[in-house]
């Protein structure tokens, strides 16, 4: 069995043909492309850039998000919206913590239809839309994927916390309605993220809670990582804001013991 490969498993070690130029194949990190209602997990170092790229249309990655040395800190999503004014997650926007520092930025984005309002599915919505929505089961829900991931690092059941959703979008209609952007849309859409503190970055890979389809429907997840320089003081999104700046120097003051 040493030498099965199949298309979405994790690449040892990692190799990638389109990495974006100026980067050297020696820093890749991280090269693995999730199954459709599968979940992966790794520890990435402050400055690691992380690319997702939904090769069908169809991905939907649910994040989970947390500070490496000290789980207790993870992604915030209510601060990620109200600190930066912006419910819509794009390019230069940043995914905050529950201290109020940078956990992952978003360098590049060239989708724009994410979801930072209505989490991840459970066992209890699959079941209810799917007739079954167990870990093992034919329609594996979010919330259990995501638990799997952080169980990885010894994290448990109460420490998956709400998430934000890539590639399927939402948004509030004038009368406060969640309307979902869920496609299928093109193939290959990408997001670039940037790890701002060493992190431990959890996805699943399952259909969006909101998705009006009655089949459950969800496609392959790319995912690449390389190593990269911790953001400087010049850099452009550490300085798109005073409340994205803050968030940055509390950060480096966190960095300065």
């Amino acid at each position: 069995m040493g030498s099965t490969v199949v298309d979405t498993m994790p690449v040892l070690p990692p190799v990638a043909t389109d990495l974006p130029a100026g980067v050297d194949p020696a820093d890749l990190l991280w090269e693995e492309t999730v199954a459709a209602g599968g979940y992966a997990t790794r520890i990435l170092k402050r400055g690691t850039r992380l690319r997702l790229i939904d090769l069908e249309g169809d991905a939907c990655a649910s994040l989970n998000i947390y500070n490496a040395e000290m789980p207790v800190e993870r992604l915030n999503v209510a601060d990620t919206v109200k600190v930066q004014w912006n419910a819509y997650l794009g390019p230069g926007k940043l995914l905050l913590s529950d201290m109020g520092r940078v956990l992952m930025s978003i360098l590049e984005d060239d989708c724009e239809t994410h979801d930072a309002f209505c989490g991840t599915s459970n066992a209890a919505t699959n079941a209810a839309k799917y007739g079954e929505g167990r870990n093992s089961g034919a329609f594996p829900n979010g919330r259990d994927r995501l638990l799997l991931g952080a169980g990885k690092h010894g994290l448990q059941r109460r420490d998956v916390h709400p998430c934000v959703n890539l590639f399927k979008g939402t948004r509030i209609a004038p009368d406060g309605t969640i309307v979902p952007n869920v496609g299928p849309f093109d193939r290959g859409r990408k997001v670039i993220l940037r790890a701002e503190m060493d992190v431990i970055f959890v996805v699943a890979n399952c259909p969006h809670v909101l998705d009006p389809r009655e089949e459950w429907s969800i496609s392959p997840l790319r995912i690449t990582a390389w190593r990269g320089e911790v953001t400087p003081q010049d850099d452009p999104v550490r300085n798109a804001s005073p409340e994205g700046l803050r968030a940055y120097e509390n950060v480096e003051d966190y960095n300065r013991r």
